[in-house]
This record gives C-alpha cells, structure tokens and sequence, in this order.
C-alpha cells in the first residue's frame, strides 16, 4: 500500500510539474501576458516565430540556457546560486496542496481506482501554504545580498519589508475562513463552499466579501508585480534584486514570478471561488467520470480568469511610491483583517437568522 501511494503521488508531481505547470507557465504564462500587454499598449507582441508569434517561448528557452551564467567577482557564489533555486522550490511546492477536483475514477483491469487530484490532502495545508509563502522571502533578499551590489541589496531588503507586512494581512483573512470552515484541510474548505446561499453559490466571496478584497490584495503584495513591484523597480533599482542575475538563473526568478501568480491564483480560486465546486452541476446527473473532468475544468476556468485579471492590472495601473505601499500595508490591511475577524466571530456567535426570534 505504501510503495502504491508513493508511486501514486510521484506521477501525480510529475504530472503537475511537466503536463500542467510548465505549458501554463509557457503559453498561459508569458505568451498570454506578451499579447496582453502589447494589445493593452496598442503595439505589436510577439509575432514572428511559429503562426501568429506562438512559438516565441521555445526560442526563448534555449537562448536562456546558453547565456553565460556572469557571477559578479566580489559575490558570495554559493548563496548567489541558492537564491533563484529557492524561489523556485517553494514555487512548485505550493501546489502540493491545492485539490484540482474531487476524485478521478479509473478503471484497471476492471477495477474502479479512485484518485484524488490533489499530491498531499494534509490536514494543515493553510499552515503549509502560509509556512512556505514566509520562507519565499528568503529567495529574494539572499539573492540581493549575495550580489554584492547596492541596488539588488536595496530590492532585497524592500521585499523583505513588503512581504513581510502583507503576509500579516494575509494570514488574518485566512483567519475568518478557518473560522467558518472549522478545518485547516483545503479540501474540506472547497467541500464547505457546496450548497447554495439564496441562489447564489455558497462560495466564500459572498459571505466574506471584505476577507476576499484584503487577500486578493495581499497576494498582489506577496507576487511583487506591479503595482507592487517595488523589489524592482527599474527607474530607481536598475532590475532590483536580480540586477547581477543572467542566463537561467534569470530564468528561474521569471519561472518562480509566474509560479507564484499561479499559485496565487489557484490560493484565490480555493478560498473564495469554491474550488472545483460548479453551480448547480448536479441537476445534471452527470457520471461520475465526466463529473470529475467538468470539476477539473471549473477549477481551471476561474484560475485563468484570475491570472488575465492579475495580467490585466499588471499593463494597467502605476506603482505605488514605497511610502503608500506601507501605509496601505500597516494602516489600512492590517485594521480590517482585524476588523473582518471581529465581525465573522460576531456572526458566528449570533447568527443572522437568530437576531428576530
């Protein structure tokens, strides 16, 4: 049994990593955000490699991987090295939790096998995801130290202080959705947001309406693109915390950037938006293999939606100045998470079908 969970769940990361993260990475990622931007802008994107500029990503690839790898001669080699391959690991890593559907019924040798798309059910995956976003730091400020340069020790020691001040928001509005759900687990959360409220879903988003605002915006934070990209901000920081960074270490830092939107995304889509749950797909008497692969879709229809919103504000909006940043970050997050908590305890305590008996 075990050595079958243990193979189970290396096809399951082998399966997330090579089929699903890296051709969204690619395509959905950089091709889709290049194209955005540039009709944004009103400007040609890509255009010239492959049919309408598809295959500009295989050619960037390889150009990634055979530019010389420049390490500045008074860096720290060892820790300049370990900081892009630490972005990365946790990147990757975020996705261990996060339930894609349900349970997949297939059969082998006339044998039904139900897996369950998600690598580790644990029951303390919202302490997992929160463990892992604090240790993402580390990445970006080792890097901008290890560089040995003013400028990529400056965007590192910013990304210390935003991340650290949003992380806080973050955690406390996960807080109210601990409290509603009474589970650390996120499958049971995604199970809890099935029903109805009135007609709409049951979907954290309509009964936590302030949590959902102050988590989107902390995972703003917490990706450092724009406009909270102040890490590395170009008009003052050069490239920031990767201005000594070339070849596929620079790579992995673009790599890591797109695997924390993703997971941002999908981090949103599991709190707020149901998961895998679809509205009223039950009415269809589906089987359950089809049931399945229609969950898997509605998770993935709401995650792209998020990632064209997360591209969309990025071409759209301005930085902050780094003295609005804090301000937003100590002075305006950090008193409604507290604010949020209060108040879904309240209702807890007294709920709103009990205020007229």
């Amino acid at each position: 049994m075990e050595i079958s969970l243990f193979v189970e769940s290396l096809i399951k990361i082998l399966f997330l990593i090579l089929v699903v993260l890296l051709p969204l990475v690619s395509f959905l990622g950089v091709m889709l955000e290049r194209k955005l931007s540039a009709w944004i802008q009103n400007r040609y994107g890509p255009n010239r490699i492959g049919p309408f500029g598809l295959l500009q990503v295989i050619a960037d690839i390889p150009k990634l991987f055979f530019k010389e790898n420049v390490v500045p001669a008074a860096a720290n080699r060892i820790v300049h090295s370990l900081g892009p391959l630490i972005s990365l690991t946790i990147g990757f890593s975020l996705f261990a939790v996060i339930p894609f559907g349900d349970l997949l019924p297939i059969t082998i040798d006339g044998v039904v096998h139900n897996i369950r798309l998600q690598i580790a059910d644990v029951n303390i995956g919202i302490l997992y995801i929160l463990a892992l976003s604090s240790l993402a730091v580390y990445g970006i400020t080792l890097s901008g130290w290890a560089s040995n340069n003013k400028y990529s020790l400056l965007g590192g020691i910013r990304s210390s202080a935003q991340m650290i001040s949003y992380e806080l928001s973050l955690g406390l509005s996960i807080v109210a959705i601990v409290m509603l759900n009474n589970s650390l687990q996120l499958d049971e959360i995604v199970k809890a947001q099935s029903g109805y409220f009135g007609i709409l879903p049951n979907w954290n988003i309509f009964v936590q309406p302030l949590g959902f605002i102050i988590f989107f915006i902390a995972l703003f934070a917490e990706t450092n693109r724009l406009p909270f990209d102040l890490p590395e901000a170009e008009p003052e920081l050069v490239a920031g915390y990767h201005t000594e960074y070339t070849g596929m270490k620079f790579g992995m830092f673009m790599l890591s950037e797109y695997l924390a939107m993703f997971s941002a995304a999908s981090l949103i889509t599991t709190f707020y938006l149901g998961g895998y749950q679809a509205p009223y797909i039950e009415s269809l008497n589906l089987s359950p293999l089809i049931l399945s692969l229609v969950q898997v879709g509605s998770f993935f229809l709401k995650f792209s939606l998020i990632v064209v919103f997360f591209m969309v504000v990025r071409w759209s909006m301005p930085r902050f100045r780094y003295d609005q940043l804090m301000n937003l970050g100590w002075k305006v997050m950090l008193p409604l998470s507290l604010l949020n908590i209060a108040v879904t305890g309240f209702f807890i305590l007294k709920p709103l079908h009990t205020w007229f008996n």
